[in-house]
């Protein structure tokens, strides 16, 4: 089963809510032992603006478009 949730601050730790609807079907009882994979989910949109190079976006993009006319 797959849930998405928000990490928060919990006292000095970081803890996240699972679903009730999860909590219902997986019958998870305080004290459960239960395991789980985490996947960050990142927004790739704060690397491209600081990626250091020469060239504006304009120009970048315009380079990389080069020999697509013909294709």
């Amino acid at each position: 089963m797959e849930a998405e949730a928000i990490a928060r601050k919990w006292g000095s730790s970081i803890g996240f809510i699972v679903p009730k609807e999860i909590i219902e079907k997986e019958k998870i009882r305080p004290n459960s032992k239960v395991l789980f994979e985490i996947i960050k989910v990142t927004d790739i949109s704060d690397t491209f603006g600081k990626l250091k190079r020469k060239a504006s976006g304009q120009k970048f993009k315009d380079s990389a478009r080069k020999g697509w006319e013909n294709a």
